[in-house]
């Protein structure tokens, strides 16, 4: 392993795929071998943590962790994308807004809380027949996605504002993978008989990386940033196993060790610090799922 492997944490700016993120990436870091931790729309912001190099095989592990955001629900239209960029399909009268009290509000997004069946928005990065659902539905096609379950931990209100024609409801949400914030404000609306739709999105954190590690978008792409490595990320997402010398040397053949002490995936760490191998235990042994230092 070299610096070639590792992560860069990027403060997503609007008005760009996640997709353009990497490209640059690609640019920045000078090889191809560049992915990312779970999309962003084109009109969110916030954390998008990319993998490259060694980096790129932790990824998955990083997706599947919990994510918090910050948004803004507009009550009183609902939209064909569930956000603020999409064609609105139906409108509410000021009459239908002025009877929803905060406390309507309040009690709606709470039964949302815990584990939720939850349809994603139609406009998703989710595959359809081997095709994103969103290309569906910017080619004409209408449809809706199956229900999944989702954990919804924290879905706090932070203001509510009223205006002639919506009332803006921001709101702090902490989810599991998989969770569709414009899902959230879809079903508000819905729940409430107004419409909703989403007008603001940030993610604030992927799994434990948060704002205080990311690195603009500005100075990433002029070059200005910093990484984190391996066997950093390993120790923040997975339990750790310390290895002896003869215990490295047999993972980076892709031989199994004894048994770790407990079920699931454990960081390998050699004594001079370095990821050695994702390991779990597997016939009475702990069998490297992952190695990243194989023998010469």
């Amino acid at each position: 392993m070299s610096a070639t492997d590792g992560f860069v944490v990027v403060d997503k700016a609007g008005a760009m795929t996640s997709h353009d993120v990497v490209a640059v990436g690609r640019r920045v870091l000078g090889t191809r071998k560049v992915g990312h931790a779970g999309t962003l729309d084109p009109m969110a912001t916030g954390i998008l943590i990319l993998g490259f190099g060694h980096g790129t095989r932790l990824l998955q592990y990083i997706t599947d962790g919990d994510k918090s955001y910050r948004a803004t629900i507009a009550l009183g239209a609902a939209t064909i994308t569930d956000d603020v960029e999409g064609e609105a399909i139906s409108r509410a009268s000021k009459s239908d807004l002025d009877a929803i009290t905060d406390a309507d509000i309040q009690r709606d997004l709470s039964s949302m809380r815990g584990v939720i069946s939850q349809r994603p928005s139609s406009v998703s990065a989710v595959k359809v027949d081997g095709k994103r659902a969103h290309e569906r539905v910017r080619a004409g096609e209408v449809f809706e996605l199956a229900s999944r379950e989702v954990t919804i931990s924290q879905l706090d209100v932070l203001e509510i504002r009223r205006t002639d024609d919506a009332i803006q409801i921001d709101i702090e949400v902490t989810c599991s993978a998989g969770t569709f914030i414009r899902a959230i404000a879809r079903d508000l609306g819905t729940s409430l008989k107004v419409g909703g739709h989403l007008t603001f999105l940030r993610r604030t954190r992927v799994a434990s990386f948060g704002e205080d590690v990311a690195n603009t978008f500005e100075k990433f792409k002029a070059g200005e940033f910093k990484t984190l490595g391996l066997v950093d990320v390993a120790r923040s997402i997975f339990q750790l196993r310390d290895l002896n010398a003869e215990e490295a040397k047999e993972l980076s053949f892709g031989r199994k060790i004894s048994a770790s002490p407990s079920a699931g995936i454990y960081a390998a760490i050699s004594s001079s610090n370095e990821l050695i191998a994702l390991l779990e235990n597997q016939d009475e042994g702990a069998k490297p799922i992952a190695v990243f230092t194989p023998a010469n």
